[in-house]
């Protein structure tokens, strides 16, 4: 029998083992959108990942990246899919030019698993066990972090985002959503390593994944923060009030009819709060006639009104999308992280042409440099517009000094489509990292009241007009997280990355 077909064999299966291992990537992308809302189905935060590091074992880098990238492109293409609705149908671009940014978009995310695959590959010739369990994870979680702030971050569908109601999320105020990250995909590598390899080993790996559930546990019995003797009865009004309307120049004053309306209901209330952009016009053009009435009703009820509405500079050369607190003063926040191609275009000159064909309104605006803290039924909230509630990091600059957190957006943009939910799940990390009650308040839903260990308590349908009102309770105090901040996790995780990569240099002959 000659050597050549017996090579030729070799040469097949390895070939087919690689094509196995690219197919499980993607699929394992795919599954990985089940793990969020609106299916909340958690076990496929571990299984996704776990998939994807097997992919990961015996390949070259080249192979790496490619399984990395195939598992962004599914998981991306398909968990944000969203993205083409809202520049073709509310940002009126034609379909081809949404499809070109959606695809380009997606290509660019996708990057981060595939980097994250190519450099442990690439970099840490360890065991597959040391892989597994610490390298993978530490440098997946890093790569989240990465990807959370770089060009100005999309920090969406990370792992810990899955375990907002779980055990693990018992880790999310020491150490953030990037904390419960790096359990989830630990977790995942131990899952692999008790598949692949000897008894011995899976029973060191199952007598590692016990511990960490223990520890896990006891973290959940730790107080971090107070709950106040006073409650606080708050509304939130929801307008419902269409996209492809809201800007209409004749539905102005119906729009502002209706949420004065509604807003007559609830003058029992300490707070009140509409959406952001309530207000489709300048703070300027309303502020005589609609929002001083407004104003001195308010102060006749002993209510604080919370509003979105945009804020032009008296020289006009700057727009922000702001909130207005009508309290015994008026104050402002200015958005302070604005959304790319929505808010503003980024690269305008090299991007000039897009402009063109997209028709966003209030499309360039200016981010606002102060602090996210007003004062509101007599207590220090921490504010967020929208998108913002995406970065843990710029929550918990409203800490420690506020006792509650309010975030105001306008899910309109996503349509019925997976984004309201995911959007929920991640203001739910909010409540968890900084142990404060969230007030969410959506124009068409879902507006919710969020409690301090980051359950819903209170929720409003869908694309329809509703007026939600509950009792939260003001927190102070600080938890671990919201002293300091990702700085914690992103140190540990590299320094856990340098001790292997001196300890691998040292063995090198």
């Amino acid at each position: 029998m000659s050597a050549q077909p017996v090579e030729q064999n070799a040469f097949n299966a390895q070939n087919h083992q690689i094509v196995l291992k690219s197919a499980l990537a993607l699929i394992a992308g795919a599954v990985s959108v089940l793990a969020f809302a609106p299916f909340e189905w958690r076990i496929f935060a571990i299984l996704s990942p776990a998939l994807l590091f097997w992919s990961w074992l015996r390949v070259t880098p080249r192979q790496a990246w490619r399984n990395g990238f195939l598992f962004g492109l599914a998981q991306f293409g398909l968990g944000v899919s969203w993205v083409f609705n809202s520049i073709y149908e509310f940002g009126q671009a034609p379909a081809i030019l949404a499809a070109i940014l959606t695809i380009a978009f997606i290509l660019a995310i996708a990057l981060y698993p595939s980097l994250c695959g190519y450099l442990v590959t690439r970099y840490f010739p360890n065991s597959q066990v040391v892989k597994l369990v610490v390298v993978f994870p530490a440098m997946w979680t890093l790569v989240e972090w990465l990807r959370s702030w770089l060009f100005t971050g999309f920090p969406w569908l990370l792992f810990g985002q899955a375990h907002v109601d779980t055990v693990v999320a018992n880790v999310i105020p020491v150490l953030g959503v990037l904390g419960a990250s790096w359990i989830n995909v630990t977790i995942a590598g131990l899952l692999v390593v008790v598949f692949i390899s000897s008894n011995k080993l899976r029973m060191v790996s199952i007598g590692i994944f016990v511990a960490i559930w223990l520890v896990i546990g006891s973290l959940g019995r730790i107080q971090w923060v107070q709950p106040r003797d006073e409650s606080l009865t708050i509304s939130m009004v929801q307008g419902n009030i269409p996209q492809d309307e809201k800007w209409q120049a004749d539905r102005r004053i119906e729009t502002l009819e209706s949420y004065a309306a509604l807003t007559q209901q609830v003058w029992s209330s300490d707070l009140v709060i509409w959406p952001e952009s309530a207000i489709p016009a300048y703070y300027s053009e309303v502020k005589d006639w609609f929002l001083e009435p407004l104003s001195v009703k308010a102060r006749q009820e002993k209510t604080d009104l919370l509003i979105g509405l945009f804020m032009l500079d008296p020289d006009g050369k700057r727009t922000y999308n702001s909130l207005i607190a009508l309290t015994d003063q008026v104050n402002f926040y200015n958005k302070r992280h604005l959304v790319p191609f929505g808010e503003y275009l980024p690269f305008r000159g090299l991007l000039k042409i897009i402009e063109r064909w997209l028709i966003i309104p209030m499309s360039d605006l200016s981010a606002g440099n102060n602090r996210p803290l007003l004062t509101l039924a007599g207590h220090p909230a921490g504010v967020s517009i929208c998108y913002e509630d995406a970065y843990g990091n710029e929550t918990a600059d409203a800490l420690p000094e506020a006792e509650f957190l309010i975030n105001v957006s306008n899910d309109a943009w996503f349509g019925d489509s997976l984004a309201p939910h995911q959007h929920l799940e991640i203001a739910r990390l909010r409540s968890l990292e900084t142990g404060r009650f969230l007030l969410r308040s959506t124009n068409t839903g879902i507006s919710a009241v969020i409690d301090a260990q980051g359950r819903i308590v209170a929720r409003s349908p869908q694309f329809k007009t509703d007026v939600l009102t509950a009792v939260i309770q003001p927190y102070t105090g600080q938890t671990p997280f919201g002293w300091w901040k990702n700085r914690a996790i992103v140190t540990l995780l590299l320094t856990i990355l340098l001790i292997i990569a001196l300890l691998n240099f040292k063995r090198r002959p």
